[in-house]
């Protein structure tokens, strides 16, 4: 009878995985901007909703998902630093800087994204992106509405900026 009992959740996680990989994938690649960490990050975060002996509410599980998410991106986070930290930081800086000025409009965005404080980074993303309410936001990541709101129209600001003085850059050469 086991068997029995272990479809429903396969079949349950099955759907739960087409209804919302997609949209954890890009909100993994906005933090990140590196594809392959996205992916892993989409792995590891339904392989812990899998592997969770909690319930998952469905009303909740988009947030619970981004939640997941997000703090497996800050873990790797953490522990690329400590990586980073033993390698020769001005070579890898050069190499940044080479890369982010040979992509297109779309990688100078992801560019900009990334200088921004991945709190702010991801209350934008899953506001513009994923189209989260500002109150679903401030619950996923700790903070007050207030604070959502600034952090959301200072990451705003901050694009519009950037892409502004890239124009500007850009009309100045020819």
């Amino acid at each position: 009878m086991s068997d029995a009992s272990a479809t429903p959740k396969a079949a349950s996680f099955s759907e739960l995985y087409r209804n919302h990989a997609r949209a954890v994938y890009q909100f993994a690649l906005y933090l990140s901007g590196d594809p392959a960490q996205a992916e892993d990050i989409v792995s590891e975060t339904f392989l812990r909703i899998w592997d969770s002996a909690a319930v998952v509410r469905m009303e909740t599980v988009r947030g619970y998902l981004f939640t997941i998410a997000r703090n497996l991106f800050l873990h790797d986070l953490r522990r690329k630093r400590k990586q980073d930290q033993l390698e020769d930081t001005h070579a890898v800086a050069e190499t940044a800087v080479r890369e982010v000025e040979s992509k297109e409009a779309l990688r100078d965005t992801l560019a900009a994204l990334q200088r921004l404080p991945e709190t702010d980074r991801a209350a934008l993303l899953l506001r513009a992106q994923e189209g989260v309410s500002y109150e679903e936001i401030a619950r996923i990541l700790g903070l007050s509405l207030s604070s959502v709101k600034v952090k959301i129209h200072r990451a705003r600001l901050f694009l519009a900026e950037r892409r502004k003085g890239a124009v500007h850059a850009s009309t100045r050469g020819h």
